[in-house]
């Protein structure tokens, strides 16, 4: 019996970014906005953003907040997403994003407010068109797909300047039709949309590797004839770049990308939560040492702009 002729329609290769390697090293040259003061800035805003989900957590078991979930190990992400959007973009939020919301302008009493029960914290001062956080799984791909659809039609119609929707997700989000539904209809239409996915390596207690057979996350974006890359999600560089890039592609007109970006949830996946359960020790000590600010510490220290400079001495003193 003769096998039938096959012909190759399709392939395609997902590739992977990095700038910063897990002790801190350069692994290439740095992108041009990767100044001192620029990643001094990156810095401070990933430690503010620690600081405040470990505040969170504590007023949370002591009565004063509901529910929180932490981004303990995941701040690179939502500082390199928040850094790479322009004011006048929109952002689309799930609900693990201390970082890139306090780099769009909202205030910390906010985020403590939406958490302590008050939606009056959703009515961002700043970022007045971004969308309140969505708790439910994976629906805030779809409002992001609606939202980017307004914005194509008001720089077609109305000669509006181009502006871009971002959303948001975690690895999870990406096993639920919703996301299916938004990239779909993203890639179809052509919509200026970005989407990141937070692969923290855990949808509560799945581990990634139960939770599909893809090798990577990047790749179900291929289905959707949308580009897509994977980047070292503990490497703020990276992430500002690799999202940055995204959205100026979807601004000048050429379509939505999706950026898969590979970290690990150092903490419970929220406050109800145990994570001791079910995260591997060994594994969680690992991860410890990739963590976002130690790496970019690190480089800083290297580099001579970490820390308080040393007063030259006189001659003769």
């Amino acid at each position: 019996m003769h096998k039938p002729r096959m012909q190759l329609l399709a392939s395609f290769d997902i590739a992977s970014l990095e700038y910063l390697d897990e002790r801190g090293h350069t692994t290439q040259a740095l992108p041009d906005f990767a100044t001192p003061d620029t990643l001094v800035a990156f810095y401070r805003q990933m430690a503010l953003a620690r600081l405040v989900d470990d505040r969170a957590v504590k007023m949370q078991r002591t009565g004063q907040l509901g529910t929180y979930p932490s981004s303990l190990g995941q701040e690179a992400i939502g500082v390199g997403v928040g850094a790479a959007m322009a004011k006048e973009d929109v952002y689309c939020p799930n609900y693990r994003e201390t970082g890139a919301l306090l780099e769009r302008g909202v205030t910390i009493q906010e985020i403590y407010a939406i958490w302590g029960g008050d939606e009056r914290g959703q009515n961002f001062r700043h970022a007045r068109e971004d969308l309140p956080l969505s708790v439910p799984i994976a629906t805030q791909m779809l409002h992001g797909a609606g939202v980017a659809f307004a914005l194509k039609y008001k720089h077609e119609q109305l000669g509006e300047p181009m502006r871009v929707a971002v959303t948001t997700g975690g690895d999870g989000s990406t096993s639920r039709g919703d996301f299916y539904e938004a990239i779909n209809l993203a890639g179809d239409w052509q919509l200026p949309l970005v989407v990141v996915i937070n692969n923290n390596q855990w949808a509560i207690s799945l581990p990634r590797s139960e939770q599909t057979a893809c090798k990577t996350l990047a790749q179900k974006a291929i289905a959707a004839g949308i580009p897509s890359l994977q980047v070292d999600g503990n490497d703020v560089i990276a992430v500002r770049e690799a999202v940055g890039d995204a959205v100026e592609r979807a601004r000048r007109g050429a379509g939505p990308s999706m950026v898969e970006a590979v970290s690990y949830r150092l903490c419970d996946h929220t406050t109800a939560d145990d994570a001791s359960r079910y995260q591997p020790e060994q594994a969680l000590k690992e991860a410890w040492s990739r963590e976002p600010l130690r790496r970019l510490r690190s480089y800083m220290r290297a580099h001579g702009f970490w820390g308080i400079p040393r007063k030259k001495k006189c001659k003769g003193s």
